[in-house]
């Protein structure tokens, strides 16, 4: 078949380029020969840059082509075809560029080419510095095009050669793109440097030795551009949800910069919220704190502290953020010790919005948190705090008791569970974390109606309801028979009601019923 195609043929090919691009299921590598043997890459390839004006046939052709990639047969024809890559890095038409990029992700990651050969292929035809113009210059699908080939390059050994070059002056390199670029152009080189930071630890390595975590700072420092600044807190929270990212980041003066965030009254609110889930995140893994002394985490939960401390009552988004951050601090050990031991403890503002009905969203939040302070999240092992801080814990539930018309913690339990769906759901995780105190199960066991809630599985309607519920119950029944109550006859009805609901399961709200007859007068017409 002649690489130039009448309009018959254009037309044919557009039919068939349609119907490989758009059916349904994967396509495999039969397929792909077979539609290649009646219209060759070639032909296709040319067809695409000869005329893109033809009424969706460059749309179809790049959906086609992207298809055909995906396939081992189609990724093995890659290197024949380097120069219709390198052009079309190049092209004017976004969609051509983005097959173009998606094309270079398929030759790293389907084919059967060596590392070595495969990469070699892209340093001739100078492909990764037209990866990063795409990522700059390019739309949003471009971009994100760009960024996943050269995070798929990052994971060859040889690969970071090309991405971080030994000369800090090339036109490559990072830091000197980041001071050139607009705006929009920063934030997307900020974003391609936390991508990579997740590849792997040696990656993250590379990126901390050439000091490109500093760019982040820059950018979190800056006073003049409220966009570009949310933008970059946003991908620090991305950055602390990286296993491991504390290691590095401790060595940084990042904390110390969000910490100036979240304290300075200045500052935009949102900028300020971000700043305090960011600093919850980091401080929330078991490993943070291996890298992370003490000092900085005290830093941290201060701030936040203070925060609350000047917000007090208000219902808004930044105190819900700042109950939050506690929440996820509290989920590790060492952080739910911090919270409780420092003076005053910051976990007095969790406990203390947890059972205040006044603002919805905060009650929310602080009843998530104190369930991960209690230990909901942690393993089994990990739940019960040392001497110190759980003494804390019981003083400050039976403290905000005392100072509700509840009186008893198992009153505040109860009025929780009589709330709304959503805070029954948040109520039945803080309740799983907190059984495993002996004082806690004692004050579940004093109030029947919470044991009938807990045990009755009509009582949620959905799902993910009907699942917490059942948790909460198989964690009090646990908590019972490891206690001394199992042998007391005076909760022996309690003990019953408990294993009956456990061995019912969280679905069955009823047993079941026979059928009965229905008896009726017969209509007749």
């Amino acid at each position: 078949m002649d690489e130039e195609l009448s309009m018959d043929d254009s037309n044919q090919l557009l039919d068939s380029a349609s119907d490989f691009a758009y059916h349904p299921g994967v396509q495999n590598d039969a397929a792909a020969k077979k539609f290649l043997d009646r219209f060759p890459l070639s032909v296709i390839l040319n067809t695409l840059q000869t005329k893109p004006d033809v009424p969706g046939l460059e749309d179809t052709l790049v959906v086609c082509l992207e298809r055909i990639f995906k396939t081992k047969y189609g990724a093995s024809l890659i290197p024949h075809y380097m120069p219709f890559v390198q052009v079309g890095l190049t092209a004017d038409s976004h969609s051509v560029k983005r097959l173009a990029c998606k094309t270079v992700t398929c030759l790293l990651e389907d084919s059967d080419l060596e590392a070595s050969c495969a990469l070699q292929l892209l340093i001739d035809y100078e492909i990764y510095p037209l990866l990063l113009d795409c990522l700059i210059n390019g739309n949003e699908e471009v971009a994100t095009g760009s960024m996943d080939a050269i995070k798929k390059l990052a994971g060859f050994p040889n690969g970071i050669d090309i991405i971080f070059p030994a000369d800090n002056k090339a036109a490559t390199d990072l830091g000197n793109l980041v001071a050139q670029c607009s705006s929009l152009g920063r934030v997307r080189v900020l974003s391609l440097i936390v991508k990579l930071f997740s590849v792997s630890r040696s990656v993250a390595s590379v990126i901390f030795k050439a000091n490109l975590l500093t760019l982040l700072e820059e950018g979190v420092s800056k006073k003049n551009d409220t966009l570009e600044t949310l933008s970059i807190l946003e991908l620090l929270y991305e950055l602390a949800e990286i296993q491991h990212s504390a290691e590095f980041l401790s060595r940084t003066t990042l904390l110390q910069l969000l910490c100036s965030l979240i304290g300075n009254s200045a500052t935009e609110t949102i900028l300020r919220s971000r700043a305090i889930m960011i600093s919850g995140r980091f401080l929330s893994k078991d490993d943070s704190h291996m890298f992370i002394d003490e000092s900085s985490a005290k830093t941290v939960i201060s701030a936040i502290d203070g925060r609350l401390g000047f917000l007090q009552s208000q219902d808004s988004d930044e105190c819900e953020s700042a109950l939050e951050a506690l929440g996820q601090i509290g989920s590790s050990i060492q952080g739910a010790t911090l919270l409780l031991l420092c003076l005053p403890p910051a976990a007095r503002h969790v406990i203390d919005a947890a059972f205040d009905r006044q603002g919805h969203g905060k009650q929310l939040a602080a009843l998530h948190g104190l369930a991960n302070i209690a230990g909901k999240t942690r393993s089994e092992d990990k739940i019960i705090l040392n001497a110190d801080a759980e003494e804390s814990l019981r003083h400050l539930i039976y403290e905000v008791a005392s100072r509700s018309s509840k009186l008893t913690p198992s009153g505040l339990f109860l009025s929780v569970l009589q709330q709304a769906a959503e805070i029954r759901l948040a109520g039945y995780r803080m309740i799983t974390g907190l059984v495993a105190r002996p004082w806690c199960l004692m004050e579940l066991c004093s109030k029947q109606e919470i044991i009938n809630t807990v045990t009755d599985a009509s009582t949620e309607a959905t799902k993910i309801g009907m699942e917490a519920r059942y948790n909460c119950c198989k964690a009090i029944r646990k908590a019972f028979v490891s206690s001394d109550l199992v042998s007391d006859p005076a909760f022996a009805g309690i003990g019953e009601k408990l294993d009956e609901a456990v061995r019912r399961g969280p679905y069955l709200a009823r047993k079941s019923v026979e059928a009965q007859p229905v008896v009726m007068t017969e209509q007749r017409f």
